[in-house]
């Protein structure tokens, strides 16, 4: 990992802004412009953004726990943040190993809260792009064994690759790499609310940052073909396993789901 990674401060960062959504202070005045510009056209950005780490921390701990995974590949990490993925799996399971990917270079310079593990377990950070799946999975076998199942996660990161066939077959690479028993767990924003699709359509066009490309529902199960889909399918993050108490939180425009490789 580079020691001195630089940091571009003149164009916003998805895995920032996200960070400002979530009540973070890992950001810059113009990734906060960013967000603040979606906040105004689509004021549930925030409580989409936590709703779906929610999801995040109920898919990890249903794997580590129920499921028995001990491997965690997750692919656009973000900022770290409270319950981080080998947070809430090592507490379940002390011997997970978990990877980490991005290429933001301020969560490189954050990354050792990512490196923390209990004795019995590993945690590792790789700087790389979800488009080069090949290089993840090498850098990713320093950590991993591919001859064991592992939870492959891309949270929120699938729509920043701008044309679906190609994020489809990235998913299916990545899948392709790994045993059976292994599982894909996914999220991402959806087109179902008009006011989230123009506020992203607003940001797209203004930002200077990577387009993000919400899809529909049934784009986003496209990507678990071939694969056995856990109850309840593919639904919006608030109605996927919510805890007791949250069963009435209304709905947001991003959905997800887990999968297990046969």
């Amino acid at each position: 990992m580079s020691s001195q990674p630089e940091i571009d401060t003149t164009v916003p960062h998805s895995a920032r802004i996200w960070n400002f959504l979530l009540g973070g202070t890992d950001n810059y005045p113009v990734d906060r412009q960013a967000g603040e510009g979606i906040f105004a056209v689509f004021p549930g950005m925030v409580a989409m953004a936590r709703q779906s780490r929610r999801m995040l921390r109920r898919v990890v701990r249903h794997l580590a726990g129920e499921a028995g995974v001990r491997q965690f590949l997750d692919i656009g990490t973000g900022l770290p943040t409270m319950d981080n993925t080998h947070e809430i799996a090592q507490r379940l399971a002390p011997a997970s190993r978990i990877v980490y990917v991005d290429n933001d270079p301020l969560v490189l310079t954050h990354a050792r809260k990512l490196l923390t593990s209990t004795p019995e377990g590993a945690t590792d950070y790789i700087e790389a792009d979800v488009r080069d799946p090949g290089a993840i999975l090498a850098e990713a076998a320093r950590t991993l064994d591919y001859d064991e199942p592992v939870a492959l996660m891309l949270m929120g990161i699938l729509g920043l690759v701008g044309d679906y066939d190609q994020a489809r077959s990235i998913v299916g690479r990545l899948m392709a790499a790994l045993p059976s028993g292994s599982y894909l767990a996914v999220y991402d924003g959806t087109d179902a609310d008009p006011a989230y699709t123009e506020a992203i359509r607003t940001y797209n066009s203004a930002s200077g940052a990577v387009p993000y490309i919400p899809r529909t529902q049934e784009q986003i199960a496209g990507y678990f073909e071939a694969l056995e889909l856990l109850e309840p399918g593919v639904v919006p993050v608030t109605r996927w396993r919510p805890d007791p108490g949250q069963e009435d939180v209304p709905e947001v425009s991003c959905s997800g789901g887990l999968a297990r490789k046969p």
